[in-house]
């Protein structure tokens, strides 16, 4: 049985999680020391991102897309891990679940992780189903772009790593060089399903936990059902569930302790009480 969710509690939060089978959830909050800004953590400018279904509408609706992230990805593409992921990586949990598609978790070292909604380095392209680097489309983008970049360098990143470019009429959108096909970044936009492997996994991690293990949620506010599906389940079950976000989540009634801390300072703590 699970506690009253609590603001206090640290030390016993990771009394809790010092040893044990653990599953760690991870959300953009715990990206922010990298310098990528999250979605809805202090400060942050509400926005609702393109869904899948405006991305195919027509080539205006891609042009958009594609203007505003390439000149953003020179940015959000050099973004380092920081010490919350290392932490993260030398726990080794049973396994890492992360909303991020930055793929600061496996340029960290994770091993056992599930990419929940994709990764921005790879490009699918939607006629073939071919993937291929997001770097080698970013050259092109640029070889038919030149000076997009720089004319808007001054314009902010935002959490999809894109910037808010107005006029993007004239820039010139790269199809798929196999078939012609309409390429779009390997991740799970609004109004796309999470492919059912990956979700079966998480599930099966999840339901071995029993009530013996504890999942961690850090930098998350489960805001979106495709994460907080994992807590209700942990707590519907009798797992203990640790909440780590710099504001309120969905999934506070669900927590054993609730935690208004830094994700990097609390990972950091965690490697350490269990000898990571």
């Amino acid at each position: 049985m699970t506690q009253v969710a609590t603001t206090t509690g640290y030390d016993e939060a990771l009394d809790l999680l010092a040893a044990g089978p653990l599953v760690v959830l991870t959300g953009a909050g715990l990206s922010t020391d990298s310098g990528i800004p999250d979605y809805r953590g202090p400060g942050s400018v509400p926005r609702q991102p393109m869904t899948y279904q405006e991305f195919v509408s027509g080539p205006e609706a891609r042009q958009r897309y594609w203007a505003r992230v390439h000149t953003g990805y020179g940015r959000f593409g050099t973004a380092e891990p920081n010490d919350g992921h290392r932490a993260l990586a030398a726990v080794d949990p049973d396994l890492l679940i992360t909303q991020n598609v930055d793929g600061l978790h496996e340029r960290a070292g994770s091993r056992r992780l599930v990419a929940l909604h994709g990764r921005i380095a790879d490009v699918v392209c939607l006629g073939c189903r071919e993937t291929s680097p997001r770097e080698a489309l970013e050259e092109r983008l640029a070889e038919l772009n030149p000076g997009w970049r720089d004319a808007h360098a001054d314009l902010a990143l935002r959490p999809d790593g894109d910037v808010a470019v107005e006029e993007t009429a004239g820039f010139v959108v790269a199809d798929c060089d196999g078939c012609g096909g309409m390429l779009k970044p390997d991740v799970v936009f609004f109004g796309e399903n999470v492919p059912a492997p990956r979700v079966q996994r998480c599930y099966a991690a999840v339901e071995a936990l029993g009530e013996d293990g504890t999942l961690l949620v850090s930098g998350s506010s489960l805001a979106v059902m495709s994460g907080l599906r994992f807590a209700k389940r942990a707590a519907k079950q009798g797992t203990p569930v640790v909440v780590v976000n710099r504001g309120a989540t969905r999934g506070d009634d669900l927590a054993s302790y609730k935690l208004e801390a830094g994700c990097t300072e609390f990972l950091t703590d965690l490697a350490t009480v269990r000898g990571a």
